[in-house]
């Protein structure tokens, strides 16, 4: 199994380092999957420097902002986070949201000078005011309710994939995470939890959002869709289910659970 870890490093690519090569939220395929050599000449640059990642297997990552290339290249990066195993998806997803953050961080918010790479973090650094520009989070809630051994599942009209998954949305100022839940809940679906309890978290490449997932129990209210957020929503028997994410997304991984916490109570 590949191990992904994520770091910062000063050193430039050399020879043997592999290259993430991205354009918004398109990915460049290389010859045998997504990792580039970093140091071909024929790996298709914007003239930009590329930024280091971490490390694949020990191997040095970096991504680089893409080139030209032809539309038989590209692919993407939902569609590619859902062909990979867990390693290479954190490796993309990290990708993505590192080569937003230095192309959104190029000048300084404050006075509008250009800035550069900090000397011994991962920040973009402003000479004039003596202020870092980290990577940007944005935490969100992602939950799945249930009712009994009843799980409910929705379908966004906003994506074509198809899949049923779970009631999300970001966190607003001065609101705990477990607020964020009752409120996105009620405002998408009209339905109130309770017994709302953390699961666990996963990073989300679309564009920065760090994923907090919660198990909550059903606690009243009739069904009204937010036609904006939502296409169609529904309760499912456990042996009932729609096509739901894969297993390596924070929505699958919680519905998993919940079945799991299902079979070892029958």
């Amino acid at each position: 199994m590949a191990v992904w870890t994520p770091g910062w490093s000063e050193k430039p690519p050399e020879a043997g380092d592999g290259l993430v090569l991205a354009r918004g939220q398109t990915v460049i395929r290389a010859a045998d999957g997504w990792i580039h050599d970093a140091t071909s000449p024929e790996a298709p640059l914007a003239g930009e420097e590329p930024v280091f990642l971490g490390h694949l297997d020990g191997r040095r990552i970096f991504v680089a902002l893409a080139g030209k290339t032809g539309e038989d290249r590209t692919c993407g990066l939902r569609e590619a986070l859902f062909s990979v195993d867990e390693a290479q998806a954190s490796l993309l997803s990290t990708a993505s949201q590192v080569l937003q953050w230095q192309r959104d961080h190029r000048f300084c918010g404050r006075c509008g000078n250009p800035t550069r790479m900090h000397d011994r973090e991962r920040a973009k650094w402003c000479d004039h005011c003596h202020i870092p520009f980290y990577p940007r989070l944005a935490p969100c809630v992602i939950v799945l309710i249930r009712d009994g051994d009843r799980l409910f599942l929705a379908r966004s009209s906003r994506h074509t994939h198809g899949f049923y998954s779970l009631i999300a949305g970001f966190i607003e100022p001065g609101e705990s995470a477990e607020e964020a839940v009752q409120r996105e809940v009620m405002e998408e679906t009209g339905l109130k939890v309770t017994n709302i309890r953390y699961q666990a978290s996963q990073p989300w490449p679309f564009p920065h959002q760090l994923m907090l997932g919660y198990f909550a129990d059903y606690d009243g209210g009739d069904l009204q869709l937010q036609a904006d957020e939502l296409a169609t929503a529904d309760w499912f028997a456990p042996d009932q289910l729609p096509p739901v994410p894969p297993g390596y997304t924070i929505a699958g991984r919680l519905i998993e659970r919940a079945l799991a916490e299902g079979r070892s109570r029958s």
